[in-house]
C-alpha cells in the first residue's frame, strides 16, 4: 500500500504544479482515504475525522485524539498532527509551520460556515494566506482504477450478487418492500460487507416508476414489476446493481419494456472503448429507447463511475462529456418508468479495457421471473 500511496501523491503533485496555491487541503473522505490510506469516516457532513495538507515536499494528516492512533497506523507516509479544538482554530499554526502563502481547498466539501471559520482564524492570527477554491483535483485521479481497485470492486460485486440470488429463492407474495430491503441489507452484512453502499431500493408495482423510490410497507403482488437497486461496500470499495423482476407471469408491457432496456444497455456497452466520449455512449442508449416510443420515460443519465464512492466520475450522461480511458469503472443503467404502471431498470458494472469494455457482473439479465 505504501508504494501505491506514494504513486498517488506523485500524480497529485504533478497536477498541483500549475495551481495558484502552495498547500492543498483535503477534507473529502474518499479523497483523504485514496491519498493516505486513512480509513476513518466523517460521522456527518459538519464533522471531520481529519484533513490532509499537501505541499510539494510534505504531507500532513491533521486529526484529533479520537483518530490519532489509527492515523499513525494507517497513514504511514504522512506526518501526524493532532489538534485539540477543531481544525479551524489550529489551521494558522499548521500553515505557519508549512510557510503557506496560498491554501487550495475542496469547494464541494468545505461549507460556507467552515470557510468563514477558516477566514476568521487566519485573520485573527494575522496569517496572510489566501484561500483558493478547487474542484475535482483528486476526483479526476480516482476516475481510472488501479488493478487492485478493480479487484476490490469485483469482490464487493460478488457479495452483492450472491445475496440477491438467495433472496430470489425466497420471494413470495405479500412480503413488503421494506422487508425485502432489510433482507438485502442484513444479507450483505452477514456475507462480509462492511456496510451497504447506499440504502437498498425495492419498489414494486406503480412505485417502480420512481427511479429512487424509498421502500414502503406495500406488499409485493403477482405479475407486477419489482425494481431492486442495491450494493455493498467492502474494503472501502462499492458495488451498484439494479435488476427488475416479476413474481409470476409478466404482462405484455413488462416484456416489451424489459427487452428495450436490455437492448439499450447492450448497445451502449458494445460502444464503450477508450477515446469514445461519455455523451456519445449515453446518446446511443437514449436514442434507441426514444425510437421504441419510450423517450419521455428515461430521464436520468445512463451511468456513473463507482469506486470508493457509489457515485463518482465519469458520468455517462447528455452533459459534460469526457473521453473514456482504460481503467474507468462505470455503471450502465438505462431505465423506462411508466407512471401508474411501474418501471424497469437494468444496471451492470463495466470496466473500460484497451479493446472495449468488460462486464463485471455475473448475475444474468435473462432471469426476470420467479
Amino acid at each position: 500500500m505504501g508504494k501505491t500511496i506514494s504513486n498517488r501523491l506523485a500524480r497529485l503533485r504533478t497536477r498541483l504544479k500549475d495551481q495558484a496555491f502552495d498547500t492543498f487541503l483535503v477534507l473529502q473522505g474518499e479523497n483523504r482515504r485514496y491519498l493516505s490510506g486513512f480509513t476513518a469516516e466523517d460521522s456527518q457532513c459538519n464533522e471531520s475525522a481529519g484533513a490532509l495538507l499537501i505541499t510539494p515536499e510534505r504531507q500532513i494528516l491533521a486529526t484529533d485524539s479520537r483518530y490519532e492512533t489509527q492515523a499513525r497506523i494507517e497513514a504511514q507516509k504522512f506526518e501526524i498532527y493532532r489538534y485539540k479544538e477543531g481544525l479551524a482554530s489550529w489551521l494558522p499554526e499548521i500553515l505557519g509551520m508549512l510557510q503557506t502563502k496560498g491554501l487550495g481547498f475542496e469547494s464541494a466539501r468545505v461549507s460556507y460556515l467552515q470557510f468563514q471559520k477558516f477566514q476568521e482564524h487566519l485573520i485573527k492570527d494575522a496569517t496572510n494566506v489566501s484561500l483558493v477554491p478547487t474542484e475535482n483535483l483528486v476526483e479526476e485521479l480516482r476516475m481510472t482504477k488501479e488493478p487492485q481497485e478493480i479487484e476490490a470492486i469485483k469482490e464487493s460485486l460478488v457479495i452483492s450478487e450472491s445475496v440477491f440470488e438467495s433472496i430470489l429463492n425466497t420471494l413470495c407474495v405479500g412480503i413488503t418492500e421494506k422487508e425485502l430491503a432489510w433482507t438485502i441489507e442484513k444479507g450483505l452484512r452477514q456475507s462480509g460487507a462492511e456496510s451497504v453502499a447506499f440504502p437498498p431500493i425495492v419498489a414494486s408495482g406503480p412505485n417502480a416508476a420512481l427511479p429512487h423510490a424509498i421502500p414502503t410497507d406495500r406488499p409485493i403482488g403477482r405479475g407486477e414489476p419489482i425494481l431492486f437497486d442495491w450494493g455493498a461496500r467492502l474494503n472501502g470499495y462499492c458495488s451498484d446493481i439494479s435488476r427488475t423482476i416479476v413474481l409470476g407471469s409478466p404482462d405484455d408491457t413488462f416484456k416489451k419494456v424489459y427487452q428495450v432496456v436490455q437492448d439499450a444497455q447492450s448497445m451502449a456497452i458494445e460502444a464503450m472503448k477508450p477515446g469514445v466520449d461519455t455523451q456519445t455512449i449515453d446518446k446511443i442508449a437514449r436514442d434507441f429507447i426514444a425510437a421504441k416510443g419510450f423517450g419521455d420515460y428515461f430521464g436520468h443519465g445512463l451511468g456513473h463511475g463507482v469506486g470508493l464512492a457509489t457515485h463518482e466520475k465519469p458520468n455517462l450522461s447528455p452533459v459534460r462529456p469526457m473521453n473514456l480511458e482504460v481503467g474507468m469503472v462505470t455503471t450502465v443503467e438505462p431505465g423506462i418508468y411508466l407512471p401508474g404502471w411501474g418501471g424497469v431498470r437494468l444496471e451492470n458494472m463495466v470496466v473500460v479495457k484497451e479493446d472495449g469494455a468488460d462486464v463485471l457482473n455475473r448475475l444474468s439479465l435473462d432471469r426476470w421471473t420467479v
